[in-house]
């Protein structure tokens, strides 16, 4: 009867961290609000960091990858969120760019890349006026060098370094101001698989220590 028990509890677990992790590759409407931009004017666009509200929440800095669209502080719209190689971006199945961008942005979040220099590299995967335009910072920085970089690294890496990229695309429409929105790159730390299994594992130990310890008490 104990290990009927421990089995049914195991199986319970088990289904809970498969619903988690289902919910965390499926995709979600939310309400964006462009709270503040960058921290300073480079080439006459504000780069990282824009910083949101997701449904009325505290602001995240995320990375804009679109150069072409504008964006107002206080502006709304709805975006679709979804994993960063989810195939529901705004620039639709380009997914080789969408690798590229994501290294670059954990460049950034890390330091070891110059912030203006490699927002204009992920607008120049997705734009080609960024790259020609010659008041741009793409000509007189490393842009193109770390777009290149990045492109050639991307093609080898595997989809699970990609984990925790969060995609928020605009939905075309649902803006409060101006026109389509600009699409924008987040990360969101979420627990392994295997992390998750193991701290299933943990608490159904735990659970049966208790219950030894109760019975003792009884």
């Amino acid at each position: 009867m104990r290990s009927l028990r421990f089995t049914g509890i195991f199986l319970l677990v088990l289904a809970m961290l498969s619903m988690c992790t289902s919910a965390a590759s499926a995709h979600s409407t939310v309400k964006l609000q462009l709270a503040s931009a960058g921290g300073n004017n480079a080439g006459g666009v504000y780069p990282y960091p824009y910083n949101l509200s997701r449904n009325g929440g505290a602001s995240v800095a995320m990375i804009s990858d679109t150069y072409d669209n504008e964006v107002t502080i206080g502006e709304t719209w709805k975006a679709q969120e979804a994993g960063l190689l989810s195939g529901h971006g705004l620039f639709g199945n380009q997914l080789l760019d969408y690798k590229a961008a994501g290294p670059i942005f954990n460049s950034i979040l890390h330091g070891t890349l110059d912030r203006n220099a490699a927002n204009f590299a992920i607008w120049g995967l997705f734009s080609t006026n960024v790259q020609n335009s010659s008041s741009s910072l793409f000509q007189s920085s490393a842009a193109g060098a770390i777009e290149r970089q990045s492109l050639t690294l991307a093609g080898n890496a595997p989809n699970s370094a990609f984990q925790g990229l969060v995609l928020y695309s605009p939905i075309p429409g649902t803006q409060s101001v101006n026109g389509t929105a600009q699409e924008y790159i987040a990360y969101a730390p979420v627990p392994e698989p295997g992390t998750m299994i193991l701290f299933g594992t943990g608490m159904l130990l735990l659970a049966g220590m208790v219950r030894r310890k109760l019975k003792l008490q009884n």
